[in-house]
């Protein structure tokens, strides 16, 4: 018996068919999918004081996304920063596939409970074409970060691709999937 997520399930027994309904699809490839999430961790100040700070971020970003992350480097020279060209500054990771659900899975069950004065999730993220990106101000929402072992508290931006055609579609998508989003009329 093969292991399959938990979402992925329920995207292809529920969140189809109740897309399909509420948009009119005619074939099930219109409905629309994730195609992957970009987790992305800018560490600036630090990275260039501390060269181990990269080697943490990678570290902590690794175990939040169950995959190894990267680091990512400048692309020109800043004076006024002490920035040089190809000078690490940050961490990324894109998960697709099973991974993707394992970590949408972890993140909506156990990670966003977690936020401190959480009342939801803002809708005014999406790009207009059906792509969405939240910002996490600290990295210990999640479970997998130890607290006795952070030096600095760094956020990280999550950025969800999908195949939706308007923001709306994919809010639809990322509703189905059960994230929190906040109520319209609360705003």
């Amino acid at each position: 018996m093969e292991y399959i997520p938990r979402l992925k399930q329920k995207y292809k027994n529920e969140i189809v068919s109740s897309l399909t309904k509420e948009y009119n699809y005619k074939t099930v490839m219109q409905v629309p999918r994730l195609l992957k999430i970009s987790l992305n961790q800018g560490l600036g100040k630090f990275a260039l004081a501390d060269k181990k700070v990269i080697d943490k971020g990678i570290e902590e970003m690794s175990s939040i996304a169950g995959q190894r992350a990267v680091a990512t480097k400048s692309k020109k020279d800043i004076s006024n920063f002490k920035l040089r060209k190809g000078m690490p500054v940050g961490v990324r990771v894109t998960l697709r596939g099973d991974k993707m659900y394992e970590f949408l899975d972890r993140l909506i069950a156990t990670a966003i409970p977690r936020i401190r004065d959480f009342r939801g999730i803002d809708v005014k993220g999406f790009d207009g074409r059906g792509n969405y990106t939240f910002g996490i101000q600290e990295q210990i929402i999640f479970p997998e970060i130890d607290i006795d072992k952070i030096n600095h508290m760094n956020g990280m931006d999550i950025t969800f691709v999908t195949s939706a055609e308007t923001d709306k579609e994919a809010l639809s998508l990322l509703k189905a999937f059960g994230f929190p989003f906040k109520n319209e009329q609360n705003n």
